[in-house]
Parts: C-alpha cells; structure tokens; sequence
C-alpha cells in the first residue's frame, strides 16, 4: 500500500511539473493589431511609408510608389497611389503581417491583400475592374 502511495503521489509531482513547464512556456498571442513581448507595439507601422515597387498585372506592368499611412483606429491603415491611378482608401490589419483592403472610385472597385515577409518585402495582391474589364494584379516593393 506504502509503494503505491509513493507511485501515485511521484506521478502527480511529475503531471504538475509538466504542466507548469508547458503552461510557463506557451507564448502570450496577442490582439490584431498588435505585437511584441507586451502586445504594446501596432503591428501596421511596419507598413507607414513609401514603398517603391513594381507592379505585374494580367495586363500591363508598371513601376511606381505606394503610400501607406496610419489610419484613426489601432487596426486601420490608408493607402494611396494604388494601380498607380491615385487610387486611394482604407486597410485593415488581419494578421501581425497582413491586412486586407477595398475600395471604389467612379466606376472602377478593387479588393486585396496586403503582407510583408521576413525581410521588409511589402506584396499587394488584388483584383481591379469597372465592371466590363478585370485585372489581377501584384505589387511588390520596398520601402
């Protein structure tokens, strides 16, 4: 009875070491939007500026300027130039490395994606038309 009793007893010391090791271990995930050790850091700065890219496109290629800026809300940014049309509206974070985006000017709508990878590398991807004509289209760029 004595041993078993020492058994049990060694097994939960072991099942609790365990679990303070993994639950002392798991990483602290923070809100959209934000980042860092104390989720303190708006993920969207890495996005504030101008980024000189190109662009390819299902028709045409271009090389240009893009500007992002800091929108009101922790989670907002606004871009401008896209297409390289002027064409301008507002971006929301999705991801610590991404945000999505939408917009519309006369006739002409457009909807995408936007990521920076592990070396700055800004890439927009998006489909944009007026109805009748549609175009795919990336931008990749840096600051």
């Amino acid at each position: 009875m004595k041993k078993v009793r020492v058994i049990s007893t060694a097994a939960m010391l072991a099942l609790l070491s365990v679990g303070t090791m993994t639950f002392m271990s798991c990483d602290k995930e923070c809100e959209i939007g934000y980042e860092g050790s104390n989720c303190k850091t708006l993920s969207r700065e890495k996005f504030v500026g101008v980024w000189n890219g190109t662009e390819a496109c299902t028709t045409g290629n271009d090389t240009y300027q893009l500007t992002i800026t800091a929108a009101g809300d922790e989670i907002k940014l606004n871009y401008s130039n896209l297409y390289n049309e002027n064409y301008s509206g507002q971006g929301t974070m999705t991801g610590t490395n991404t945000f999505s985006f939408s917009g519309q000017n006369g006739a002409a709508t457009w909807s995408g994606t936007g990521s920076i990878d592990g070396s700055g590398r800004l890439t927009v991807t998006y489909q944009i038309g007026n109805g009748a004509i549609s175009n795919s289209c990336t931008f990749t760029g840096t600051k």
